[in-house]
């Protein structure tokens, strides 16, 4: 293959039968509630009214859409693959594609669903990360898993932490918008016990962007069919989390965090740079925790993944930096690359240097991650 290739973004399907499988029967019954209160959750964020009323509105005929799962009008080669829940097939596909390693991430978020447990929650949360595990298993070198953080409680958080570390977990999933569980921001002291661990064990965070329940209302209010409008909004809405971690001086604070944002794009996020560093440098606004200017910052400790957007060298030549952008084939999900990685790496590296290619498609998370 000509290009080395390393995916910082891939998902898998976990199966919650192996899940409990690594789950004390007595918790059973809390984890299957804990199921049907979220399924419960998603399905008030459909808004079938309004999008009915849209599709009447414009002479389109038929019920409203009431699935949030998207069709790919030019097909998705990787839907239904067995490498979405396989790991040897999965193993396979990427030998195919041509891709050396993958980091890859459960498709549900644990902290939607294991924080409704009413007994349990911290041996669920081992069980699910004891499954991410063995997902990883036959090429851990390979197959890079983030195991699920819970953050509601700090000590526990601290402890899964150590495990992680003690059993080589190469990377920790945190989520993104602590207010949705109803806690404070990460600029929050609470959180120091845990910002300390994780500097200490120089593992990496990350952060990927997805269903945003903050914007519950705008998917209420969305009439599109799977959610288009509010879909675009989560990875905008990425914005408010990256500020919080380094407009508030939590990186002056802990200098040695890894960070990683999972499948934002990087042109918004040169602009926010661009607009952040302006806030400070010239229109006067005060970030008393800040040294330094806030894409300093940004450029220390961030990294963003990307799929195939263009003009990705000029973002980061320009703002980003080189060194923070990683490439990513979102495997199985429709923009997905595979199974032509190879052809579509050559062309979203059109203009780098030899350098820079080897950093943005396989070098910086070699680097992130102690592949």
């Amino acid at each position: 293959m000509p290009y080395k290739l390393i995916s910082a973004d891939d998902h898998c399907d976990l199966s919650h039968d192996d899940i409990k499988s690594h789950l004390d029967p007595v918790f059973h019954d809390d984890y299957n509630n804990a199921l049907r209160a979220f399924g419960a959750s998603m399905k008030a964020m459909r808004s079938m009214d309004t999008n009915q009323a849209w599709r009447d509105q414009n002479g389109l005929k038929g019920p409203s859409e009431t699935s949030m799962t998207v069709r790919p009008k030019t097909g998705n080669p990787a839907f239904g693959r067995s490498g979405h829940t396989v790991n040897t097939d999965r193993l396979a596909d990427m030998d195919t594609d041509g891709v050396q390693a993958s980091s890859t991430y459960s498709e549900v978020s644990a902290f939607r669903y294991l924080y409704m447990l009413k007994n349990g929650w911290k041996e669920a949360t081992r069980a699910f990360n004891q499954t991410l595990l063995d997902f990883a298993a036959p090429a851990p070198d390979r197959l890079v898993v983030s195991f699920q953080i819970p953050i509601h409680d700090i000590d526990a958080a601290v402890e899964e932490v150590k495990w992680a570390k003690q059993v080589g977990c190469k990377s920790l999933q945190l989520p993104v918008f602590p207010v949705e569980l109803g806690l404070p921001d990460y600029w929050d002291t609470r959180y120091d016990p845990l910002w300390r661990v994780i500097s200490d064990s120089g593992l990496p965070i990350a952060f990927h962007i997805g269903l945003n329940t903050q914007l519950e209302g705008l998917a209420e209010r969305d009439p599109t069919p799977q959610k288009g409008i509010f879909v675009a909004m989560t990875a905008l809405s990425t914005g408010e989390p990256l500020g919080m971690l380094v407009l508030t001086g939590l990186l002056e604070r802990f200098p040695d965090l890894k960070i990683l944002f999972v499948e934002p794009g990087v042109g918004w996020v040169s602009w926010w740079l661009d607009i952040a560093d302006d806030l400070a440098a010239r229109q006067g606004y005060d970030f008393p925790g800040l040294k330094k200017a806030p894409s300093d910052y940004f450029r220390q400790n961030i990294k963003v993944t990307f799929i195939d957007e263009r003009d990705v060298i000029r973002f980061a030549r320009d703002t980003i930096g080189v060194e923070n952008v990683l490439w990513s084939s979102d495997y199985p999900h429709p923009v997905t690359s595979w199974p032509n990685s190879q052809k579509i790496a050559e062309e979203v590296t059109q203009g780098m240097t030899d350098a820079e290619r080897e950093m943005v498609l396989s070098g910086n998370a070699i680097r992130l991650w102690n592949l």
